[in-house]
């Protein structure tokens, strides 16, 4: 019985050994992984490289000339000469007033100013007059003087003489005196004919400046004066057209500081204006700064940028909101880091990672002037040729060692003289 047991027990030993003996032939031996090498860092070489440095301010359009259009005289508007809305020329005729009373007043003016010259110059040919009688009288009384001293004539005979001299000088002086008086006389009314047609001719009003002439505020049949408040109609010039830029003059400060430490050069003053519309979009022609008010306006601490805008097709209309970028200076040796390699330390500094002595992360923290593009303007913090890290910066812990790369390289792809590096993420 206990051999049977045995028996059959064999064929339960025999499998196990089997797997036992398989087991052990698939064994590997013992050992781990093959070290891995530094982790790959994607860097940038720090250079300098000149930049035009600007400012983009915001701003309103104004016309480049604009010209109320008011009456000069008064008188009921008989006829409007022009269409609302259009382009005029300058001296074109706009409006028509009644120009009856003018033309009743200048007629007027032009026959005094006729009697004047009358006048006058009948008191030239008294005068001619009085004097050609002055002279028989003046040799009269010379020759009776002589004959008196011997007797030749009575005492009588030349005091008459002697004062019909008198009479006729006194005849003279009025003449001329007449005289005088006519040619102030017409003076007054040549003066008084100039007004007269100065006035009649202001019954047509003109355009004082070429330009787009806006709406109406009179029809025909109104009445208008010389001295009224409200204009007739407005006309502005549109092409070109300013721009009135806003600057802050904490900005305006900031900048001149910079100017004086020699960080920017100045830019030239003509310098080109790039324009953005109230919508975004970039405006098709450069304009030139014209000058800056030396006034800061107390309820908004700015200061006006005025420049100047071709407007061929009249896009730009008064009063838009637009954007203007400015330039302000310019480095010729600037230091630009990609904003994705820039992080904040709890403090809120600028900071970088960079690849240092022995291949070692180092942190760095910089001092950054402004954006540029997709770019921070470094001032300091880092120098040329200093390895920036681009490129896997969560592998990049201060004190590891790396191998850095250029960044943008494809895996598997060695640069010049170098093993192969990481794909850009």
């Amino acid at each position: 019985m206990h051999s049977q047991v045995k028996i059959a027990h064999l064929p339960l030993v025999g499998l196990l050994l089997g797997t036992m003996l398989v087991a052990g032939c698939d064994k590997k031996p013992a050992g781990g992984p093959p070290p891995m090498g530094p982790p790959e860092v994607g860097v940038i070489n720090v250079t300098t490289q000149p930049v035009t440095l600007t400012m983009e301010l915001p701003g309103r359009t104004a016309p480049h000339l604009i010209a109320e259009v008011r009456p000069q005289v008064g008188g009921i508007i008989r006829e409007c000469l022009f269409t609302e809305g259009s382009d005029v020329k300058a001296g074109q005729p706009l409006y028509q007033i009644d120009p009856a009373p003018y033309l009743a007043a200048f007629a007027s003016a032009k026959a005094n100013l006729s009697r004047a010259k009358t006048d006058q110059t009948a008191a030239q040919a008294a005068l001619a007059r009085a004097e050609a009688n002055a002279v028989p009288l003046r040799l009269k009384a010379q020759r009776y003087k002589e004959l008196l001293a011997s007797n030749a004539v009575s005492s009588q005979d030349y005091d008459d003489a002697a004062a019909a001299v008198q009479q006729a000088e006194a005849t003279i002086q009025s003449a001329q005196a007449a005289i005088q008086g006519a040619a102030a006389a017409t003076e007054g009314a040549e003066a008084t004919l100039e007004t007269a047609g100065i006035n009649l001719a202001y019954t047509q009003v003109t355009a004082p400046i070429a330009g787009r002439i806006g709406k109406s505020n009179f029809t025909t049949g109104a009445l208008v004066t010389g001295s009224q408040p409200l204009a007739l109609a407005t006309i502005q010039q549109l092409n070109p057209i300013y721009v009135d830029l806003s600057q802050t003059s904490v900005e305006r400060l900031k900048m001149l500081a910079n100017l004086g430490s020699g960080k920017f050069q100045k830019s030239n003053a003509q310098a080109k204006l790039q324009l953005f519309l109230e919508d975004g979009t970039p405006y098709g022609e450069e304009g030139t700064l014209r000058f800056s008010d030396v006034t800061v306006e107390p309820t908004t601490g700015t200061v006006t940028l005025r420049a100047l805008f071709p407007n061929p097709k009249l896009l730009l209309l008064p009063g838009m909101f637009v954007r203007g970028l400015v330039q302000e200076g310019s480095r010729e040796q600037a230091i630009l880091v990609p904003q994705r390699g820039v992080t904040r330390n709890p403090a809120g500094a600028a900071m970088v990672m960079v690849v240092g002595a022995e291949d070692k992360v180092e942190p760095r923290v910089l001092k950054v002037e402004r954006t540029i593009g997709e770019n921070w303007l470094v001032n300091e913090g880092l120098k040329v040729g200093d390895r920036v890290i681009l490129e896997g910066l969560q592998k990049a812990r201060p004190g590891t060692q790396v191998k850095a790369v250029p960044f943008g390289s494809k895996p598997g792809e060695a640069p010049a003289g170098g093993p192969p590096v990481m794909k850009k993420q």
